[in-house]
This record gives structure tokens, sequence and C-alpha cells, in this order.
């Protein structure tokens, strides 16, 4: 296991240093440029793997993948959700200076008030697709001479906003939605992707997608972009995966209870969601085609593999599916189960395979990484808030200080606050709109955030509130305002509801996934449907 039982204190410096300086590096390939596959999956959370810390989930393919090439052990996503996330992968840029700053089609100002959940604050606006002025990474590397190519959720804009209209020249099932209309089992609704076997997986049947490319552009160069509707909700499974999971709960012994009460919502605290094990499996199954095709066609020896996840776990609303301990939060959140995510990059010819780099990093600094590893020019004026890593990747020190910066004007779906937040160095700061109250947390000390030392270091809080409040005035960050119509009583009201009822509905959920009767929802166990 690369991460050992994770990151409660994340002061490894000088056995990581040791790792990444003593990697023997080799001449590139022979081969004119490298390929580049991007394999992004949604709502991973950072120890949903086996490789990161799960006893419980199965990533074989994942796993060996991260020992290949170098794990970033702070890698952050750029949002807590996703369109954000994705849109810094594509520009470069964080998300208060691209503008979509939430998941796009959530609700924002007056329109909030539908979802009766009476607020303090209305959320603020936000730009709903990707800007047509960006250079997206597919762009960058279509203009190197690329054969582009993109596979699954998008999420970043409507029709004219899609992967084709940004880059990437063959498109199969990206488009607005974010979620897997019609469930992973073929017939699924998705104009993008045709149907081709009743009870096909939607997972391998990307994979096999992005195999097929693969092998049909083998003796040409190409960025390949797979990024998995899994593990998002709702979450399905096979029959033989779940009684596999279920079996597998059973055996490790289960928890008394399964939750506990965060600030808004109830937010899980095991690992034994047997239809979501499943799910990640599949996953996982689907990642094995697509590295098997590389090899088979030759390929493996001078193709750069990334391996991320867009936000945290899904550990409260939605499908409650995971849990990040001991990370806090998870997806929606402001803490780092919300932002932290598995991080690898291999890079066949640095050979350094097995190492570790603690130094924080994020989804925006693919975009002038893949340029820069590929030998292709830098675009600095695009990938603004990106850093090249190549000379981490090829050993070289960095002190790793740079101030990175987050901005969710929003309420999550899943609990969390409208927030900004500041990391540099250990050091991390969230700064809440609601009443302009702000945490400070040391995180090689607290990698849990359990303990808010912003009164023990009054100057360190007030030099980086400074600093975050500069920044997101730089770059025009929109901000939410005041709600003139919330009420106390019926937001009590509903927090009552939450903690009466839907927190003991959600604990005989999580029981009746590990019964012997469960039965799915009828539009699934996609393992037993026939073709006609």
């Amino acid at each position: 296991m690369i991460l050992p039982k994770l990151i409660a204190n994340c002061v490894r410096c000088a056995l990581i240093g040791m790792l990444v300086t003593g990697c023997q590096q080799q001449p590139e390939s022979s081969n004119p440029r490298p390929n580049v596959v991007f394999i992004l999956v949604d709502d991973l959370g950072l120890v949903d793997l086996g490789v990161t810390g799960s006893n419980y989930y199965e990533t074989p393919n994942i796993d060996k993948l991260a020992k290949e090439g170098m794990v970033f052990t702070q890698g952050y996503a750029a949002s807590r959700v996703c369109s954000p996330s994705r849109a810094s992968i594509m520009t470069g840029k964080f998300t208060a200076r691209h503008g979509i700053t939430d998941w796009i089609g959530a609700a924002s100002g007056e329109a909030w008030r539908s979802h009766n959940r009476h607020d303090k604050l209305l959320p603020a606006e936000y730009v709903h697709s990707l800007p047509a002025n960006d250079v997206t990474l597919a762009e960058a590397f279509k203009n190197e001479g690329y054969k582009t190519f993109f596979a699954g959720k998008w999420h970043l804009g409507d029709e004219g906003s899609y992967p084709e209209d940004h880059g990437f020249q063959l498109n199969k099932g990206g488009w607005d939605k974010g979620s897997p209309i019609g469930g992973y089992f073929s017939p699924w609704k998705n104009p993008k992707l045709s149907n081709k076997e009743k009870g096909e997986n939607l997972s391998m049947r990307l994979g096999k997608e992005t195999a097929s490319f693969i092998r049909k552009h083998k003796d040409s160069t190409f960025f390949a972009f797979l990024s998995f509707y899994a593990v998002h909700g709702p979450i399905q499974t096979t029959e033989e995966k779940w009684n596999k999971y279920r079996d597998k709960a059973q055996a490790q012994g289960l928890a008394e209870k399964g939750y506990k009460m965060e600030r808004v919502l109830p937010i899980r605290q095991v690992q034994d969601n047997p239809i979501y094990a499943g799910l990640v499996e599949s996953m996982d199954e689907a990642v094995g085609v697509v590295l098997n095709a590389l090899k088979e066609s030759g390929l493996d020896e001078n193709t750069i593999v990334v391996f991320t996840s867009d936000n945290g776990g899904v550990a409260s609303g939605d499908s409650f599916s995971t849990s990040n301990l001991p990370l806090r939060g998870g997806k929606g959140y402001q803490w780092e189960g919300g932002i932290r995510e598995p991080y690898f990059i291999k890079v066949p010819w640095l050979k350094n395979g097995g190492s570790q780099s603690d130094i924080p990093v994020t989804g925006a600094d693919f975009y002038p990484t893949l340029l820069d590893l590929v030998g292709a020019e830098l675009l600095p004026q695009q990938h603004k808030d990106g850093i090249s890593l190549k000379p981490i990747l090829e050993g070289e020190q960095h002190n790793g200080n740079r101030p990175l910066y987050w901005h969710y004007p929003h309420y999550g779906n899943q609990g969390g606050n409208p927030s900004s937040i500041i990391r540099e160095g250990n050091w991390k700061l969230i700064h809440y709109w609601e009443d302009g109250s702000e945490e400070l947390y040391n995180l090689a000390l607290d990698g849990g955030e359990q303990f808010n030392v912003i009164d023990k270091n009054p100057g360190v809080a007030k030099d980086m509130s400074e600093k975050l409040m500069g920044w997101l005035n730089e770059v025009g960050a929109k901000l939410p305002e005041k709600d003139p119509e919330y009420d106390a009583e019926l937001a009590e009201k509903r927090h009552n509801t939450i903690v009466n009822d839907k927190w003991p509905a959600l604990e005989a959920q999580r029981l009746k996934f590990l019964s012997e009767d469960f039965q799915p929802n009828e539009d699934w166990w996609g393992s037993k449907v026939t073709v006609d």
C-alpha cells in the first residue's frame, strides 16, 4: 500500500524526498512525441482505492498504475464539485478565475429558494459553459498535431459547448448531463453514445471505446481523455458483485452505526456499501482494458498516463456512498475530504515507479505539466494558475509553499457551506460567507481538521485571510448575497427533520443494502439482462 493509514499526520518530507531524489532517470523514448491518456473518475474519494488505504474496495488495475508512476499524496481537485474542477483541468485556471464555480445546472440567486432549504444566503451566479475564448488542454494538443479523443462525462455546457466544440475530434458520450441518465446498464439515454447490447456496462463500454481509439491510432500521436460517469450516483452494480462485497462486509464485521451528524447532514463513517464497491470495481476493470490496449499496441512505454478524480467521495447527500476518513467531509464540503484526490502520473521513461511527492498540487497543474512532458510550448497566459510538475517528476525539489485557492460561493447538495479557501505550506484557512467567520488548520499536525487553531495563530490567519481576499478581488470572484427572506425558525425545523428522520432512514438503508433479501430497482442487476 502506497499511502499508509493515511494522512492524519502528513509530514513524511524526509522519506518522500529520498524517494523522489532517488528515482533513476533514463533518456526519453525514441518516438517523436509521447501519447497521453488522461483518466478522470467522477466522485472518487482519496481512500476509495486499495493503493490509497481502502481494505474494502478492490482496484488492482489502478493500484498497479499508481505503483508504476508517481503518487502525489497531497493532490487536490480545483473544486469540491464536478463542473468547476473539470473546467480547471481544461483551462489551467482556478475556479474563481474561469467563473464556473458550481456544477452546471445548480440553482443560484433567488432560484435557490425553490429547494426549501431556508439558507442564509442566495448563492452567487456563475458561468454555465466552458468559455469559448479559452484554449483548452485538448485544443493545445490538437494544435500540436495530436489526435484528440473524449469518452464519458463532460458536464461543461449544453449543445455548442460539447467536447467537439473545445478541441476533441472524437466524442463518445460527452454531453451536458452530469450523471448517467438511464443508469449504468444499457439501454442508457445518451445522444452521444449509442446502445449496442442490452445490459452492457457503461464503464466498460467507455473503456472499450477508449481502447478501440488507441488501437486505431497506434501509429499516430494521440491525446485520449477517458472521463468516467462512475462512481457518481445513482449507484448500481451486478448481483454477482453485490454478493461479493456483501459477504466481504459481513466477514470484516459490520459497525453498529454507519453515520454521524455533520453540521448539516449525516455523513458516512464506514466503507461497507456493497453497491458502491461493485461500481468501483467495474470502473477499475475498465481502466484495465485501457491499460492492456496500450501494452498490446506496444505503446505503454511511450504513453503518459494520468489518473485522478474531480472531487471527494460522496459521504453525504447524493447516494451517501463512501467514507473519506480520516479526512473530514466529502464531496461538496470545504474540508479535505471534499477536495483531496487520488493523483497519479505515470511517465514511463522517467523510471520513477513507486515514488511519492507530498508537494500540494491541483487539477490546474495538469495542463502545463502535460505540455511540458511532451515538449510542447507552454501557454502561461492560458494556464495562469497551474505549474508544470515535470521538475518534480524528474526528481527535483520544490518548496511547496505557493498559495492554492478554492472558491465555492454556493451551498452543496451534500452539506457544505459557501466558503473560500487558501492553502499555503501546511496552513489552510477557510473563510465562510454566511457570517465572515474563519477556520485555520495546520494540516501537518491535524490532517483530519478537528482543531481550529485560529485563536492561537492570529498573525498567520490575518496574513492568509488578506491574501485570500486580495486574490478573489483580483480575479473578480462573484460572491453570494444575504437572503432577506431567510427564516431561522424554518431552518431549525428543517435541521430537526434531518436529525430525527433522515439520519435513522440512512442507517436503515445501509442495513437494507447488506441484507440477504435486498432487491434493487427494476432497471439494474444488469448482468441478468439478455440480448434478444
